[in-house]
């Protein structure tokens, strides 16, 4: 790692000499870092403009627990994988073990953004095995980075609660995901996003979950460490650092 590239940079060799050439469209438009790459797209061990993916998704879930203290939870378990520093955080900010209870296939892609609902459905049945040894009659603070659609989260609990689970307390390390991305994500149309369509109470009642707690728009930002305008916030505020034509769809950003 030597450092970050700058937006519109070309970074080229000439012979043993390492060359740099900025496009000059680039200085016309704002910085907005797209906040999704530090919640959820980005490896951990990623650093992006200085920032460590880990510890921003680690301090997510010190967030979480000041917002939503669960004190008499058994413990604190991730969707795996991208949520597990989130549930790290959240599990030394409370003294609540941190387990293991869900296991991933690591052969199924992201759910999120399979075309058909049907195709999400059977994913997320092949995505996570329940340890049930791990989960017979605790009370579980269950972290995840996101809901979008709503799939994955409900399938999870029916498959926690089946497995004996006694209580499920979802902690999202994303605020309500209520637009969708011009800029890359094939995400979802706005019809299809949950908090697009129902209060955060409704949500909890459809997943089955005892708690539903998202981050806040300013905790996210303050544990990311950027200032609100170095954001791209377009999927959670519906600002978008760019202006998006009346007659945009997102298919028609991201397909070429």
């Amino acid at each position: 790692y030597i450092r970050d590239l700058e937006p519109g940079e070309i970074v080229y060799f000439d012979g043993d000499e390492v060359k740099s050439h900025i496009l000059k469209i680039a200085g016309k438009f704002p910085l907005a870092r797209c906040m999704f790459e530090y919640v959820y797209f980005a490896r951990p061990d990623s650093i992006i403009d200085g920032k460590t993916v880990y510890e921003v998704r680690k301090k997510i879930g010190e967030k979480l627990y000041e917002e939503y203290p669960i004190d008499d939870a058994d413990v604190v378990m991730p969707v795996p994988d991208s949520s597990i520093p989130a549930a790290i955080g959240y599990s030394r900010a409370s003294g609540i073990p941190y387990a293991e209870g869900l296991i991933k296939n690591r052969y199924v892609g992201r759910t999120f953004i399979m075309p058909t609902q049907e195709e999400r459905e059977m994913a997320v049945k092949l995505k996570v095995n329940p340890l049930a040894s791990e989960l017979k009659d605790k009370k579980i603070v269950l972290i995840d980075d996101s809901i979008v659609r709503g799939t994955t989260s409900e399938s999870l609990i029916d498959v926690l609660k089946a497995s004996g689970a006694k209580e499920v307390h979802l902690m999202i390390g994303c605020p309500p995901v209520i637009s969708p991305c011009y800029y890359g994500v094939a995400m979802a149309t706005k019809k299809e996003l949950i908090a697009a369509n129902f209060s955060v109470e409704e949500i909890r009642q459809k997943l089955g979950a005892e708690t539903l707690g998202y981050i806040t728009i300013e905790d996210l930002i303050d544990a990311i460490g950027f200032d609100r305008e170095e954001l791209c916030l377009g999927c959670i505020t519906e600002e978008y650092p760019t202006c998006i034509p009346d007659t945009a769809t997102p298919e028609s950003y991201y397909k070429f």
